[in-house]
């Protein structure tokens, strides 16, 4: 169990950069995503030929897990949109909406019965993105962007936490970067119709922020993420992944000083979002003794 919060925790440490490479990336974001879903299959693919991997899944299996990739790559169209059309810290607060939608999602998808608890933290996190969310209305198409992200974010983890008690976490993302890759990549030209891009193809800078994007922020970090679910329940992870925030506003903070365009309220929705992390860590101890 330690291991896996260990695992867990090193996860949100690198998600914590995933919103300062899509502040530096120029791209849009179907573009950038598509990019990054694109070179991190790359990159698996090599890493499981390294390993003399052999694929024993059937055709069946790999379409099931490719398309709960398409999850994964909606919640991160829609999270670099919110970044872009506010800031780093906005798009990553409203990620923690996630685990509120997960505490509503996982009991109908798993046919179980909800968990005031789990409802009762989720509410401290609502209520601190609404404060954040009425602090200034220039931001308020983003945190929407941002809330659509956290749902899908949700339905990706309650449903890959059905795969990997069946299979291994480098397959797992490998089927899941195809499936996010081919799905994209068939709506993407639809998609840049209505929101053109002044370049199809990246620069040499935003090249190698793609490659580190995918390397360390996709590849390893859900491989790590897959690991911890094995232990570890899907809200449980989604909880701890609110802590995210707090290592990207700081980052954000210091790349972009984001801090100037903050107030008063921002903070104390943050505070909510923290205090609810804390708690759920204090109940999941309580429970283990």
């Amino acid at each position: 169990m330690k291991k896996s919060y260990l695992l867990l925790h090193v996860a949100i440490l690198l998600a914590g950069f995933t919103g300062i490479f899509g502040k530096l990336i120029s791209l849009n974001e179907g573009l950038l995503v598509w990019y990054r879903v694109l070179f991190s299959s790359i990159i698996l693919f090599v890493v499981l030929q390294v390993l003399k991997k052999s694929s024993k899944e059937s055709f069946a299996d790999k379409f099931n897990i490719g398309k709960i990739g398409l999850f994964l790559t909606a919640h991160w169209v829609f999270f670099y949109a919110s970044i872009k059309y506010s800031n780093i810290s906005i798009g990553v607060v409203c990620y923690c909406l996630t685990s509120l939608f997960t505490a509503l999602f996982e009991p109908v998808i798993n046919k179980k019965r909800f968990s005031t608890l789990q409802l009762l933290l989720s509410g401290l996190t609502l209520i601190g993105i609404s404060l954040i969310f009425h602090f200034d209305t220039s931001y308020q198409l983003g945190i929407i962007l941002g809330i659509i992200s956290s749902s899908f974010a949700a339905l990706y983890t309650v449903f890959n936490e059905k795969l990997v008690s069946k299979f291994q976490s480098l397959t797992i993302n490998y089927y899941q970067m195809i499936g996010g890759t081919i799905g994209l990549g068939v709506i993407l030209p639809i998609y840049l119709y209505y929101f053109p891009a002044p370049s199809l193809l990246p620069g040499i800078s935003d090249f190698w922020y793609l490659i580190l994007l995918s390397s360390f922020c996709t590849v390893t970090l859900y491989v790590l993420f897959a690991e911890s679910l094995k232990k570890l329940s899907a809200f449980t992870v989604n909880l701890s992944f609110n802590i995210e925030p707090i290592y990207a506003v700081i980052l954000a903070f210091i790349f972009f000083n984001e801090g100037k365009q903050m107030n008063i309220s921002f903070y104390i929705g943050c505070s909510f979002v923290i205090l609810s992390v804390i708690l759920q860590g204090l109940l999941s101890t309580k429970e283990k003794d």
